[in-house]
């Protein structure tokens, strides 16, 4: 599954340089078997974010990617897509406009509303925004996140508000300490594999070799 990631992710235009992050020897080892570049991290990370802010203080890119090793299906369009969205804003990430309904009111499916400037007002595993009886549309949060390295790495230093701790979301992190995330629309259909049901629908998608 990583390799597949990992593949996929180098056929993005944008993208000049991948490193695997991880504080699992079995994960490096995995990578290390297909050629990645592999970086050990500490294991005390709160989020990913603060492990992919420990690699990038040691790099010298302007621009840093965080892509989830659980993405085997990662379209290599929607990470140009979002990087694009950075412009001059510190953070950018990704939407998706819900079709399945059960996904509005599923709390492992985080829902995400942005302004008429394309900047994050907020995410929730509710849904949200609240229906009273108009059409309303609700977009999913596509867990790809693109920050500029100097921000990254102010990151970790940042305090955790309430937002965070109580919706388990890092990327509030950044809203509540008032900084902005662009927020681009993709029709990617984002697939993690967060069970053994995900893996094998997965698999089956791959012909059984994922």
């Amino acid at each position: 599954m990583l390799q597949h990631v990992y593949e996929r992710a180098s056929e993005a235009r944008k993208v000049h340089k991948i490193i695997i992050a991880t504080d699992d020897e079995r994960i490096r080892e995995a990578a290390a078997k297909f050629g990645a570049d592999v970086r050990m991290t500490r294991s005390d990370h709160l989020s990913g974010t603060d492990r992919v802010a420990e690699v990038a203080a040691s790099e010298d890119h302007d621009i840093i990617v965080n892509i989830q090793g659980d993405e085997p299906l990662i379209d290599p369009a929607a990470i140009d897509l979002a990087i694009d969205a950075l412009g001059d804003a510190p953070m950018s990430t990704l939407k998706k406009r819900i079709e399945e309904p059960s996904e509005i009111t599923n709390p492992n499916v985080v829902k995400v509303v942005s302004g008429l400037d394309n900047y994050a007002v907020y995410f929730s595993r509710s849904p949200i925004p609240y229906n009273r009886g108009g059409e309303v549309d609700y977009f999913k949060h596509i867990g790809l996140y693109v920050y500029r390295r100097d921000f990254l790495l102010s990151y970790s230093s940042l305090p955790v508000g309430p937002l965070e701790l109580a919706e388990r979301l890092e990327q509030l992190r950044a809203l509540e300490n008032g900084h902005k995330i662009r927020v681009a629309e993709t029709m990617y259909e984002s697939l993690g594999v967060d069970t053994p049901e995900d893996l094998e629908r997965v698999k089956g998608m791959f012909g059984g070799g994922a």
